[in-house]
């Protein structure tokens, strides 16, 4: 898995993520090495609080990421439960949360250098 690439997030707007290499948008995105695919709160039970589970990051740590960012909304109201942090820091991966504009440009940052995985919100 070390010679995936994580893909380039061309741009975020509300309601829509658009990603290199996938010809439709989504609206909310787990993007990791080799690949992307929606975010479906539904699978986890998620809600803005309180806030991202830690079954929304599990299948992205199959990827062994050096980065996981996590993105809040363009309003910041998506939490992230405490739990959710600790498994992600416990296995020595560099954490970023930030609003989803920030978020996206430090993904991109981290793009072609080092394993980055995230979870992008595109809305509030």
């Amino acid at each position: 898995m070390d010679q995936l690439v994580s893909p380039t997030i061309q741009e975020a707007s509300w309601g829509e993520i658009h990603i290199e290499g996938f010809n439709r948008p989504f609206r909310d995105a787990k993007v990791y090495p080799g690949g992307a695919c929606e975010w479906d709160w539904r699978e986890t039970g998620t809600h803005h609080a309180p806030g991202i589970q830690p079954g929304d990051v599990r299948g992205l740590l199959e990827y062994n990421p050096s980065v996981m960012i996590l993105s809040k909304g363009f309003w910041q109201r998506l939490q992230v439960k405490h739990e959710t942090q600790q498994l992600i820091v416990d296995r020595g991966i560099d954490l970023h949360i930030l609003e989803t504009s920030k978020a996206v440009e430090r993904y991109n940052q981290f793009t072609g250098e080092q394993l980055v995985a995230g979870l992008f919100h595109s809305t509030c």
